[in-house]
């Protein structure tokens, strides 16, 4: 912690420096030194007691750096100039384009439309503008459009006649380009074989070839999010329409503003009103990226780090959800104003549907992230889409493993820096490792801490970071990481400010200038592992789903009324999955298992008290009904996030087969969920189902004689409650179970009477519940034989008194009958 003397010195030394810039014109490191200065002077104010005098000259620097800041912004608004017909060309231009897509596929009918919008627009701006460059380049733009068409219509007529004159004319124009897949296809189609990988591998789909109808059942609802439809993203829709005569207006009307953006808003402006040449993407950068008043620190962060990705790998990923695209696969700028992104929500990629018009405050400053290459307009784009999802701009804030994962469909994993059982070393050479070959995209965030902490630390309380890069660096272990806003800058360890760390040699080795740090503050830092481990909470991490051969999904629904509320005692009714993983031979297999939560509601998001997790046992695939009887081989942690990531790791190369179990803390509600599996070897899902259809329910109550206890006391044992069934033919399965309050130690006794083959395999004389337990017990049997079995229910005590229900579920009709 600085002492009062060092907080002078700065910030006499920042004053100093910002007068310097401010009287020689260079404006930005003008007003970063000005801020600069001013808050050294409010924390040395903290430290003594007359400080009026150092808060007044902060205020004035404050208020300096702002008026900087303004003039800025004026300047830039003053200094576009826009020119008349100027919008109206882009669009026709355009069109022409869309026209020559559709042309080179064979889609005669659909380009000649094209071509004649884009006719009709020309002429008709034409006739309006004054300016002759522009008028002589809608004249020509008309004319090519024009002979197109006409060209077009003639081939129409005679493509009945023959087919040489269509092949003719499309050897003039260049090959039709090659779309990859997208994903999922149609959804009423089978499945494809293989799925494209982001690093160019293939992901084998496992399991079923099509959707079940409860599958369907569950994206059809999980697709109306937040008061709106975001259908599955399909191959058709590579052919969506994008040019326009006129600029393309949302249906769904503009965006809730949050309240920070209702006090600065003016007006909706389009790309083409801020900037004289709007583009979609200048230069692909993690740098340029600044976030203002929305509160969605974690999607910048997100952003960050795949722009970072994309830069260093050259392998596209956000770039890669942004539509329309040219023919190189890159997005481009739409004059005619609509776009679709790409993003994986509910289960599946869907497609998002905007315009461009955007949040602008004074001075056409924007009101939502942007990029600081004033001319390009990605970052907004995709945050509006995000937003749109999560219904408006007053975001409550969420995790860069939900972002992420809805930007790149890479697999989330959230590590807690708090817990008992955290692996320091083992994680950051995980990260170490890992981040270096482009298998990970990482992001940390703060917890609570109160402002005074906050200020010391430079840091911001609960907030994400981008992390853009990790070493380890003579003993030290390091982190490069962004704060969204752009400025703010941790103050300890390894900050520009530390003189005692930054030696030489070090300065050498990370190619950082702390003295030219200094001048600018760009909200990037170096932070050593352990100050990281102290201020930060949680680190979440994405993983690549390339770095697997195999996957499968499924999408599945969970009625609130199916089971316990909680399943302390009895987990028999949750949903169910038998896992076979097939090695063949390989060693160190990994099996990661991502359980999704669809969301629908944004109050649901705001407000989650949904608690979720996926419990695996090693059992042979069969049902459980025991929560610990036998004990989980993962025991997973109820979170209230979205996704929830159990990984199972095999050493051994033999087949062998688990049983997932989904859970939840407490079951108030219906939920749709998705189970996504990601294998480095062949394996089989498949869902454990209810075959026991129906149910008999017997509501009695041990009560004075009848209250004969277990066993072990034969005497009153015979006492007990007795139920006959009897059953004609064999039973698949019979499933029977005793309830009581938690208190009473319960079990029961099935005993057979009388049965038609006693050679059976499947046969027994009698058979036990098991242990007795609190509140509750079952037996399932499979192959029951045809015959007369008497179920004796008891407590394990005599003389204890109360109430139970004993339930038979069966496959086949069965009689139940009460002998005493």
């Amino acid at each position: 912690m600085a002492d009062y003397e060092s907080l002078i010195r700065r910030a006499l030394e920042a004053a100093n420096l910002a007068t310097n810039f401010d009287t020689t014109g260079k404006t930005e490191p003008a007003m970063y030194m000005y801020a600069l200065a001013a808050s050294y002077l409010k924390e040395a104010s903290n430290l003594k007691q007359d400080s009026e005098s150092l808060l007044i000259k902060a205020s004035e620097y404050a208020k300096r750096a702002e008026i900087l800041v303004m003039n800025e912004l004026d300047k830039n608004s003053k200094g576009i100039k826009f020119e008349s017909g100027r919008s109206e060309l882009g669009r026709a231009n355009f069109l022409l384009l869309e026209a020559l897509e559709l042309d080179e596929a064979g889609e005669e009918s659909e380009a000649v439309e094209m071509y004649t919008n884009a006719v009709e627009l020309c002429l008709k701006v034409s006739k309006e503008v004054t300016d002759e460059d522009i008028k002589e380049k809608l004249r020509s733009l008309a004319s090519k459009a024009l002979s197109r068409a006409e060209l077009l219509k003639g081939i129409s007529k005679n493509l009945g006649e023959s087919n040489d004159s269509k092949s003719a004319t499309s050897s003039k124009l260049s090959p039709n380009r090659v779309i990859p897949p997208l994903g999922i296809g149609n959804l009423s189609s089978p499945k494809p074989e293989r799925k494209a990988g982001t690093q160019g591998k293939g992901l084998q789909l496992v399991g079923k070839a099509s959707y079940t109808r409860e599958e369907l059942e569950v994206l059809r609802r999980t697709s109306i999010i937040n008061k709106r439809e975001y259908v599955p993203f399909m191959s058709v829709d590579l052919k969506e329409k994008f040019a326009f005569s006129l600029p393309f207006t949302d249906k769904d009307g503009t965006l809730a503003l949050s309240p920070k953006q209702k006090k600065m808003f003016e007006k909706w402006c389009r790309p083409e009103d801020i900037s004289t040449e709007p583009k979609m993407i200048e230069v692909i950068d993690c740098f340029s990226i600044k976030q203002t008043c929305v509160s969605d620190c974690s999607f910048v962060a997100s952003v960050a780090i795949s722009a970072l990705y994309e830069k260093r790998f050259k392998k596209r990923l956000i770039t890669d959800i942004i539509f329309p695209k040219n023919r190189k696969g890159d997005p481009v700028y739409n004059p005619c104003g609509k776009y679709m992104i790409k993003l994986h929500v509910n289960g599946i990629p869907r497609k998002i549907i905007i315009d461009d018009l955007l949040p602008v405050g004074k001075y056409n400053s924007l009101l939502c992230s942007y990029s600081t290459n004033k001319n390009e307009f990605w970052i907004s784009l995709i945050e509006k889409a995000y937003m749109k999802v999560m219904g408006g701009y007053d975001f409550p804030g969420s995790n860069s493993n939900i972002d992420l994962y809805a930007l790149t469909g890479w697999i989330p994993e959230r590590i807690s820096l708090k817990d008992s059982d955290f692996n320091e070393d083992a994680v950051f050479k995980k990260i170490l490792s890992r981040f270096q070959k482009g298998d990970l995209l990482v992001t940390v965030a703060t917890g609570e801490m109160s402002d005074l902490v906050a200020e010391r630390a430079g840091l911001v309380s609960t907030h994400a970071y981008a992390m853009l890069d990790i070493k380890e660096v003579k003993g030290k272990r390091l982190f490069l990481l962004k704060n969204p806003w752009s400025h703010l800058r941790w103050k300890g360890n390894f900050s520009e400010l530390d003189k005692v760390n930054w030696t030489p040699e070090m300065c050498k080795a990370l190619n950082f200038d702390p003295q030219s740090a200094q001048m600018f503050d760009n909200g990037v830092f170096w932070i050593d592992y352990n100050s990281l481990c102290h201020f930060y909470d949680v680190i979440y991490m994405n993983w690549n789903p390339a770095l697997f051969s195999h996957t499968f999904c499924t999408h599945q629904t969970w009625n609130a009324g199916v089971g316990p509320v909680r399943d302390l005692y009895n987990i028999g009714e949750n949903p169910q999955y038998s896992l076979e993983v097939q090695p063949h031979g390989a060693t160190g297999v990994a099996v990661w298992v991502l359980l999704t939560r669809h969301i629908t509601d944004i109050e649901d998001f705001r407000n989650n008290q949904e608690y979720i997790t996926l419990l695996v046992y090693k059992t042979g695939g069969k049902r459980i009904f025991y929560p610990f009887d036998p004990p989980p081989y993962i025991d997973g942690v109820r979170i209230n996030s979205p996704h929830y990531l159990c990984k199972i790791l095999l050493k051994e190369s033999s087949v062998e087969k688990f049983t997932l179990v989904v859970s939840q803390y407490e079951k108030q509600n219906t939920i749709h969920y998705s189970l996504r599996i990601y294998s480095t070897c062949p394996f089989s899902l498949t869902k454990l189902q209810n075959i026991c259809k129906h149910k008999h329910e017997e509501k009695n109550k041990w009560s004075g004689r009848s209250a004969g206890g277990c066993p072990n006391h034969p005497v009153t044992y015979k006492n007990n409650p007795i139920y006959q069934l009897r059953t004609e033919s064999n039973i698949q399965s019979l499933r029977i179970e005793l309830k009581a309050p938690k208190e009473i130690q319960i079990g029961f006794e099935i005993i057979c009477v009388e049965a038609k083959n006693t050679e059976s395999p499947s046969y027994f004389s009698k058979l036990r519940s098991g242990a007795y337990r609190c509140g509750f017990c079952v037996t399932e049997i499979e192959n029951v034989v045809a015959g007369v079995y008497n179920v004796i229910a008891s407590t394990f005590y005599p003389a204890q008194e109360a109430p139970f229900y004993l339930t038979f579920y069966s496959s086949s009709p069965v009689k139940i009958s009460r002998l005493q």
